[in-house]
């Protein structure tokens, strides 16, 4: 048994079941991104989380337990991706990197957004042409300090 087991069996039951990421996190009770995030491998969940999606997705016993360890995080594949939306969210930063980072820079001075005092919201947003994705990331300002 591996985390990436538990990971795809989950994917395999939410499939089975028809069910959506959305409804699995208001069992669980937080956000439907860091709950996605948290089955595909990304998140530690909490015992009680645990408990939650071991029931709605059948888990064992020792599989709800991987679900509870601090995973591998960032773990991609291959180096750049290959799946098509993750590839565009990837040139997205290759094209507009730089431009964050400087406006960032500007606004705040030197430093990082975190990624773990960090809040996403993914909506979808309807327009005359074509509905579109809105991803909002909220990360807390580090500065880097001097020593």
């Amino acid at each position: 048994m591996s985390r990436l087991a538990v990971t795809e069996k989950i994917i395999a039951q939410k499939v089975e079941k028809g069910l959506q990421w959305k409804d699995i996190a208001e069992k669980v009770g937080a956000s439907k991104e860091w709950v996605t995030a948290a089955c595909l491998g990304q998140m530690t969940l909490t015992e009680a989380q645990a408990t939650t999606v071991a029931q709605i997705f059948d888990l064992s016993d020792s599989e709800r337990k991987w679900l509870m360890q601090v995973p591998y995080k960032g773990s991609l594949p291959t180096e750049i991706p290959t799946d098509p939306l993750i590839y565009r969210l990837y040139e997205l930063v290759n094209v507009y990197g730089t431009t964050i980072k400087e406006l960032i820079h500007e606004e705040f001075g030197d430093g990082i957004m975190s990624a773990i005092d960090f809040d996403m919201d993914i909506q979808r947003e309807h327009h005359q042409d074509g509905d579109r994705v809105k991803i909002t990331m909220n990360g807390k300002f580090l500065p880097y300090k001097e020593y």
